[in-house]
């Protein structure tokens, strides 16, 4: 299945930037009663942003941005898997991809605020939980870490 699947950069504004944001929206912000504002997306200009999509029709299947924290830490952020294809793989393949691209450019430190529906994702994938439940977006979130 994994073969199936092209994982590439994107670029901020771009038509495919566009269908990420939809497909973040249906999936991440939609269910919690929240909607993304300009200032929002604006706010993820200097991001890197990834997108999934499959090879034969080009259909977008996941998402995930990467936000640099210093020149050896990145943080994930908005992991999002359509719904229609969630539990097929691609968001482990994502993750992993997006590590790769790390590690190639130097990065060393992963780190992520998982809901607590996506924590036992995580650990599957060796990512550690550091610290105690705090609240984003008005649901718990648990800090994790994972040395590249």
């Amino acid at each position: 299945m994994q073969g199936s699947f092209v994982f590439s950069i994107i670029d901020f504004g771009s038509p495919l930037f566009a269908e990420v944001i939809h497909l973040r929206d249906i999936v991440l912000r939609r269910p919690l009663g929240l909607e993304f504002t300009t200032q929002q997306i604006v706010a993820e200009a200097d991001d890197f942003h990834f997108c999934c999509t499959d090879s034969e029709l080009c259909n977008v299947l996941g998402t995930l941005l990467m936000h640099e924290i210093s020149n050896t830490t990145l943080k994930m952020r908005q992991v999002a898997v359509h719904p229609k294809r969630q539990r097929d793989g691609i968001g482990s393949y994502m993750v992993t991809a997006i590590e790769s691209w790390a590690r190639h450019r130097g990065y060393s430190n992963i780190e992520l605020s998982a809901r607590d529906e996506a924590v036992a994702f995580y650990q599957h994938l060796s990512y550690s939980i550091e610290g105690e439940k705090f609240l984003e977006v008005g649901i718990p979130h648990l800090r994790m870490t994972k040395k590249l």
